[in-house]
């Protein structure tokens, strides 16, 4: 089973599912299908079946143009019918991992794609896990569903986790430039699943599966707990009078034990809010607390209220209240030139101007609608900047590159910029955080 499989996967002549296509699983389809390999998108929500199918990207990392060529050659397209997993020689899961509500893992989506795989599970199958979540759940709960079929791993069928390593809109650093990290549950596991990734970039290997999810988490746990770090050393600068900016861009210049993050609003997107929570909760299971991640979480998620009693300050010297004042947030989505607003701070920031009894207007050229936004209202963005003078503020949540700044400047009475847009700017109307 293994020598053959092997052989299929080196020769680019297998046939490789990747079940979940959103913002991981299209770019991962596409680039294996680039790779000469046959790719069939699994997925449950049937208009993205049909846009795939139709050459049509809905993903910013994943031209139209490419995608339509690969499904004209016939090396990729799209199914909802999950039997279909049993013509796969290879299986890649790329599903969601929210937080529930307490902030424990919500790994409903892994357990539903193990259990579709299980019912079609066939002997010389390679199965990987790329989704998110703790240490121990490819050993711990999806071995156990597959080993339900009766088949046994690292000798009928093979399993691993490679965390994905997606940033969306990274010009410098995308998949094929990004190294895979590999651990399966054994060592026949962990070769397959290196040779399918080292198609297109390179491979570390790691002893265990345990190991390549603690591998994704410790790089989103550093990320939070920095970002954290540099909030508060901004709410410090706030008290003492000085730039944050500066003060970073000062301690850049070292060459050496010094790496800048930079404050911000907050923290969003499907990787830095959520997955430190995933380790957190893990580490109760064993009567550990994690200090840092547990404190790195609340002082992000304070960020946004920081921002309103800036723009609240700025609007008081003006002798202008917060209630009913029109204000505009500049910028939805959680990342700069992305039009993914999952986890964006600028919905906290607007639901804590809706319950000020603020009105609450959007700019944001990538997302055109937010459903739930703001004490569950819906809102559409504006569809130019004209007309900035009838606003009262402004707050740049989401520096996107697309955008007049100039105009903003000229037009605009207050100014909050939580992105350090206007960093050349001096001007009482401009407010850094």
């Amino acid at each position: 089973m293994y020598k053959n499989l092997l052989e299929k996967i080196n020769s680019h002549n297998a046939k490789v599912g990747v079940i979940g296509q959103g913002y991981v699983g299209l770019p991962l389809s596409c680039q294996l299908a680039k790779q000469g390999f046959s790719v069939t998108g699994f997925e449950v929500d049937e208009s993205k079946v049909k846009m795939i199918n139709n050459g049509k990207s809905y993903i910013d990392d994943v031209s139209s143009y490419d995608l339509k060529e690969l499904v004209r050659s016939g090396k990729i397209s799209a199914d909802s019918n999950f039997r279909n997993l049993s013509k796969m020689d290879v299986l890649i899961i790329c599903v969601p991992t929210p937080l529930r509500k307490a902030k424990d893992p919500d790994v409903s989506y892994i357990l539903e794609a193990a259990k579709n795989v299980r019912e079609t599970l066939k002997k010389g199958q390679l199965v990987i896990l790329e989704s998110t979540t703790y240490p121990g759940t490819t050993e711990e709960l999806v071995l156990p569903i597959l080993e339900e079929t009766g088949l046994e791993v690292g000798k009928d069928f093979f399993l691993a986790f490679s965390p994905e390593r997606i940033d969306p809109s990274n010009k410098k650093f995308d998949i094929k430039n990004t190294p895979k990290i590999v651990g399966g549950i054994c060592e026949k596991c962990t070769e397959l699943a290196s040779n399918v990734y080292s198609s297109f970039t390179k491979v570390y290997k790691v002893s265990s599966s345990q190991t390549a999810e603690m591998v994704k988490l410790l790089e989103n746990t550093f990320r939070s707990v920095n970002i954290a770090l540099v909030n508060e050393v901004t709410l410090m600068c706030d008290k003492l009078g000085l730039n944050v900016w500066e003060i970073i861009d000062a301690a850049s210049t070292k060459p050496f034990g010094f790496m800048p993050f930079y404050p911000g609003p907050g923290i969003g997107g499907h990787c830095i809010p959520l997955d430190p929570h995933y380790l957190s909760w893990k580490l109760k299971t064993v009567n550990f607390y994690s200090r840092f991640i547990d404190l790195a979480g609340d002082l992000n998620a304070k960020m946004p209220d920081y921002v309103v009693s800036k723009l609240q300050d700025a609007l008081n010297v003006r002798s202008k209240v917060l209630k009913n004042a029109k204000i505009l947030i500049l910028g939805i989505a959680y990342k700069k030139d992305v039009a993914d607003e999952r986890e964006s701070p600028a919905i906290d920031v607007i639901n804590i101007l809706f319950e000020k009894m603020a009105n609450v207007f959007y700019y944001d050229p990538h997302v055109p609608i937010m459903k739930n936004c703001g004490c569950g209202k819906t809102l559409r963005s504006l569809n130019n900047l004209n007309n900035l003078n009838k606003f009262d503020a402004v707050v740049v949540v989401t520096d996107h590159s697309d955008v007049d700044y100039k105009k903003i400047l000229k037009n605009v009475k207050v100014i909050v910029d939580t992105r350090n847009v206007f960093k050349n700017i001096k001007s009482s109307k401009v407010i850094r955080i």
